[in-house]
């Protein structure tokens, strides 16, 4: 082997090391290497050892501006995103004026019926009067008994509160609140308020309503006549007084 001064490199496998030669000491004298003359170097091993492996941790590395910003405008869509679905979603518990109509309790302004009149309201969907009768249509209330189908409110189809006095069938004399739709077959019977002969009425009449439909006749106090073809009086609903003037239709309570 000549003492050509190299370096040479042996590779086992995926690892390479280096192997060293000794070259005899020069007998000239020791003087600068040319640049022809260096040993060249070998390539360092590559490390594949897992556990020489240095990890930084998630706290030092820099996030990109770009990935920064992304992640600020998704958390903040995403916070919009839950408001909006929110604010509708509390908005429900607020009954809207199509589910006041359908079910929940209605106020009524009744100081400006005058005696002889009739308000419509609607409640659940259904007519509910609120006629304010005279003296004298009260007065007459009872002369109209001999010739009703359930004079007292007895029957069960539609129970007459027991707030409510069974022959006026009103909490005030005055007025009366009932539901507009005949007994029979779900008609609107139609004001009769006038007393005497009329078409359609017999001549002792003292007022009350008329169906269209089938003729049944109601006194004014929602009563039906015998031998029509409505069964049952006309329906008292839940209601109450919140003041002289004010009236709640829908609900009832003791004070």
């Amino acid at each position: 082997m000549e003492n050509s001064g190299r370096r040479y490199c042996r590779q086992s496998g995926e690892s390479r090391s280096r192997v060293n030669l000794r070259v005899p000491a020069s007998p000239q004298r020791p003087g600068p290497r040319s640049a022809s003359a260096r040993i060249p170097r070998c390539p360092r091993p590559e490390v594949s050892d897992s556990k020489s492996l240095q990890r930084t941790p998630m706290s030092d590395q820099q996030v990109d501006q770009g990935k920064r910003t992304w992640l600020i405008a998704t958390g903040c869509a995403g916070a919009v995103g839950g408001v909006a679905t929110a604010v509708p979603f509390v908005s429900t518990f607020s009954p809207s004026e199509r589910a006041k109509a359908a079910g929940a309790p209605v106020e009524v302004d009744i100081g400006a019926i005058k005696p002889g009149e009739k308000l419509t309201v609607e409640w659940r969907g259904k007519p509910v009067w609120v006629v304010r009768r005279t003296p004298e249509q009260v007065a007459a209330l009872k002369n109209n008994d001999p010739q009703l189908a359930d004079p007292n409110s007895e029957r069960k189809a539609f129970p007459l509160p027991d707030y409510v006095d069974a022959k006026t069938r009103s909490i005030k004399p005055e007025y009366l609140v009932v539901v507009g739709i005949c007994s029979h077959l779900g008609c609107s019977p139609s004001d009769k308020f006038t007393a005497g002969a009329q078409p359609s009425l017999p001549d002792d009449w003292n007022g009350g309503f008329l169906c269209p439909c089938h003729g049944s006749t109601f006194d004014m106090a929602g009563r039906v006549f015998k031998n029509k073809p409505a069964p049952d009086n006309l329906e008292v609903p839940p209601h109450m007084y919140l003041s002289d003037t004010r009236l709640l239709i829908g609900e009832y309570k003791k004070a």
